[in-house]
């Protein structure tokens, strides 16, 4: 590494360039970099660089990277192409051609050769360690949509990360639950299938929940996490189309219908949904009707119930040396029904981790299938409740008391049930090895 002399004097510090530039308390100036094409050098390789990188390649900059070691995240990057790992040292020329710098090690002396070589060549830097020793800050950041939010201390004697990010959150937050409006210009009309997640409505996406929010119509079903109706504004329609076991039941060409007429209308149409759109949720019936008539159509992916609840619950679907693969079967028709899909004989010779859903009222015949097909009526098995919701518990059975075991515990739908050892990994205590 290069290191030139450390100056000692404010004279000898300005070298041409300004007089004492990061000695001036002051505003900063805001303003927005594209950096799309340009060089941006970034010197260290620790989680500071592992922080900032990603943004810098998202902006579409050429990133490269100096130290002598790397996190493996970057390396990844590297190996990937991603970015340019220059394995050594800093040295004064890599900077030639930097549009921006950031000095992120962890040895002062060589944030401030950065610092100085950068000054020296017109080059704003961020100084991980010093931000006042810096010709630049870097915000606390935030994106909502096609917004971007930035915020920064305006002295630098009041610059406090954890304000800014404070009020970073603060604004977000408003424009995720509506009660900012990122923008008051018109936005297509169309539909756009939201994925609400497994129920709890902290689980969905930040896509999801603008989506949701921006809506003139919302077509709704009895999962989708029903707390966020309420921050609707009071001038969406609410279009109930429920789904009620051995109940009342919306028919999926009424739903097709009134998603496509009211897109038609000029609306934006939220179809919002329990889980995924497109596990078992018969999403992508809408978006051929939606297709069919000529209606733009977008789809937001939500966690999907059969991995989320079960995590939830600290149930594993997979785990090493246990299992190598899962199974996730609608158990909506019992398994000698004549319009039944299941192969249940090659479900049964499976190793692995069954997950059932919409399965409660043909749990038991579907026990009685799989043991008779050969499965261990020992075989562990958790009956998961209301995943995600205040009401959630969990039932621990085996597949030969599972048909017992749901009367007695009273179980209703919604509920996953997962079957196989990953039981006996997440509940040792209930299933003990050999037991």
């Amino acid at each position: 590494m290069s290191l030139r002399h450390v100056p000692e004097t404010a004279a000898e510090q300005n070298d041409g360039v300004s007089d004492a530039p990061f000695d001036r308390a002051g505003p900063t100036y805001p303003s927005g970099l594209r950096l799309a094409g340009r060089k941006v050098l970034v010197v260290g390789g620790g989680q500071v660089a592992q922080r900032r990188v990603p943004g810098l390649i998202t902006a579409g900059a050429q990133v490269y990277v100096v130290s002598p070691q790397v996190t493996p995240a970057l390396e990844g990057l590297a190996d990937a192409g991603e970015i340019t790992w220059l394995r050594r040292r800093f040295e004064d020329t890599d900077l030639d051609g930097a549009w921006y710098a950031i000095a992120a090690t962890d040895d002062a002396a060589v944030n401030d050769a950065v610092g100085r070589s950068a000054e020296e060549r017109l080059t704003f830097c961020v100084r991980s360690d010093d931000a006042s020793a810096g010709s630049a800050w870097t915000p606390a950041v935030g994106r909502h949509g096609e917004v971007t939010i930035a915020v920064l201390g305006d002295q630098r004697q009041s610059r406090d990360p954890r304000r800014t990010a404070a009020l970073r959150d603060r604004i977000l937050e408003g424009l995720h639950s509506g009660e900012l409006e990122s923008d008051a210009g018109p936005r297509a009309a169309g539909v756009v299938l939201i994925g609400g997640g497994p129920g709890d409505p902290a689980l969905i996406t930040v896509a999801g929940r603008k989506a949701l929010m921006e809506a003139d119509v919302v077509v709704a079903d009895r999962l989708a996490p029903r707390e966020l109706l309420g921050d609707l504004s009071s001038d969406v329609e609410l279009i109930d189309v429920a789904k009620l076991p051995r109940g009342r039941s919306a028919q999926q060409e009424e739903i097709n219908r009134l998603i496509v007429d009211r897109a038609l209308a000029g609306k934006r149409v939220a179809r919002f949904k329990g889980g995924d759109s497109f596990v078992f949720g018969r999403g992508y019936e809408e978006v051929i009707a939606c297709r069919d008539a000529g209606v733009p159509v977008t789809v937001i992916p939500g966690l999907s119930s059969p991995l989320a609840v079960p995590a939830i619950a600290g149930i594993p679907v997979t785990h090493r040396g246990v299992t190598h693969e899962f199974t996730v079967v609608s158990g909506h028709l019992p398994p000698d029904h004549a319009e039944s899909l299941v192969d249940w004989d090659g479900v049964a010779r499976m190793r692995g981790t069954l997950v059932l859903m919409m399965a409660v009222e043909n749990a038991p015949a579907i026990a009685k299938a799989l043991l008779v097909r050969g499965r261990d009526e020992g075989t562990p098995v958790a009956v998961v409740c209301d995943g995600t919701m205040p009401t959630e518990r969990t039932v621990l059975t085996t597949l030969g008391s599972l048909t017992e075991d749901l009367t007695r515990h009273a179980v209703m739908a919604p509920a996953v049930i997962v079957v196989g050892e990953v039981v006996r990994v997440a509940r040792p205590d209930a299933f003990p090895a050999g037991g």
